[in-house]
């Protein structure tokens, strides 16, 4: 690949402002200052610094985030903060989206990618990928409560049956399990449903994949591996 059309597809710009950058001697590969936009890369393994920060070659970039509250999961946020707010422009330049939504009031596990192909692989609602979700009650969790979650129940204007797995009662205001959909306000609409009320959510775990130690704020490349974890049958 040609070093201009590579830093156009890392997302830093137009192909003329690569070539720009190219030819102000921005651009070091291997200790040597390239100024030749028609310079032929090999894209394996590519390192490349631009005004002296280094970069990866990634063909798709898959991101986690651990989001805070007070952060919408839109590029037009309007009463709060954007997620897109904590990355960069270049990042922004490859058409990052999220992969689902969290509302601005739920914190946790938050994909995002600009691979359409892993974006739809998550989101489809034939794929059924589970996300763990913690929570605390305004309530105390009742035994029949959660019978009712793992029996299933019915949201107003859905249609089906709504049931969580993987119920576990870590306190008796602290709740974690699993749903297999991805409806709007699901977790909160199947508390109210059995007559409890989430007051904070937060998500832990989309498919295999976990937070792990990620801060809240905090962001990281996911690698092939992670990536296929969060797109396979988690085991909690």
């Amino acid at each position: 690949m040609l070093l201009e059309k590579m830093l156009q597809s890392q997302g830093f710009g137009s192909r003329k402002h690569c070539q720009q950058l190219i030819k102000n001697g921005a651009v070091i590969i291997q200790d040597e200052v390239i100024t030749n936009p028609k310079h032929k890369l090999d894209l394996n393994g590519l390192h490349f610094s631009v005004y002296g920060e280094t970069f990866e070659y990634r063909e798709k970039v898959y991101i986690a985030l651990n989001k805070p509250q007070g952060y919408e999961c839109s590029h037009q946020a309007t009463h709060h903060f954007s997620v897109f707010d904590l990355f960069d422009d270049v990042l922004m330049n490859r058409g990052l989206q999220c992969v689902g939504r969290l509302d601005q009031d739920t914190s946790g596990l938050l994909l995002l990618t600009d691979d359409g192909q892993f974006l739809q692989a998550l989101t489809h609602p034939k794929k059924h990928v589970a996300k763990v979700y913690r929570m605390h009650t305004a309530d105390p969790v009742t035994a029949e409560q959660i019978q009712q979650l793992e029996q299933g129940v019915e949201l107003r204007n859905e249609s089906g049956i709504f049931a969580a797995t993987d119920i576990v009662l870590l306190s008796e205001n602290e709740l974690q399990f699993a749903i297999h959909q991805g409806v709007y306000h699901q977790v909160k609409r199947m508390l109210a449903a059995v007559g409890n009320k989430v007051e904070r959510l937060h998500r832990q775990q989309i498919g295999a994949l976990t937070l792990d130690n990620l801060q809240q704020g905090q962001w990281i490349y996911l690698n092939a591996a992670e990536v296929e974890l969060a797109k396979t049958r988690m085991t909690l």
